[in-house]
C-alpha cells in the first residue's frame, strides 16, 4: 500500500502562484509514476501532469503547459508549481501514484482562484 498526503492548496488571486506537495509513504519502492489530477464542481476529474518516478520524464495537459511544473525530490515527495493561475484552474487537486498494478489517490487539496 502507498499512502499519499497533499498540501499547499489555498486561495490566490488570478495571476498568482501556489505550490502543491504530495508526500508518499508506505511501499514507495514500487512507484513508477506520480501524477496530479483535478476536479472542479460538476465536472469530471481530469489529468493535469505526470512524472516518471525513476527517469523524471514529464507530461502536461495543454492548458497548463508553460504555467505549471511538476517535480519530485529524493524523499518521495512530488510538487506542482502553479504560476499565472487562472479562474479555470480552480478545483480540488488530487495526487495519484501508480505502481504498475494499482493506483493510489490522496484526499485532495482545494485550489481557489479569485478573478
Amino acid at each position: 500500500q502507498v499512502q499519499l498526503l497533499e498540501s499547499g492548496g489555498g486561495l490566490v488571486q488570478a495571476g498568482g502562484s501556489l505550490r502543491l506537495s504530495c508526500a508518499a509513504s508506505g511501499r514507495t519502492f514500487n512507484i513508477d509514476n506520480m501524477a496530479w489530477y483535478r476536479q472542479a464542481p460538476g465536472k469530471e476529474r481530469e489529468f493535469v501532469a505526470v512524472i516518471a518516478w525513476r527517469g523524471g520524464g514529464t507530461n502536461y495537459r495543454d492548458s497548463v503547459k508553460g504555467r505549471f511544473t511538476i517535480a519530485r525530490n529524493n524523499a518521495n515527495t512530488m510538487y506542482l508549481q502553479m504560476n499565472n493561475l487562472k479562474p479555470e484552474d480552480m478545483a480540488t487537486y488530487y495526487c495519484k501514484a501508480g505502481d504498475g498494478s494499482q493506483d493510489y489517490w490522496g484526499q485532495g487539496t482545494q485550489v481557489t482562484v479569485s478573478s
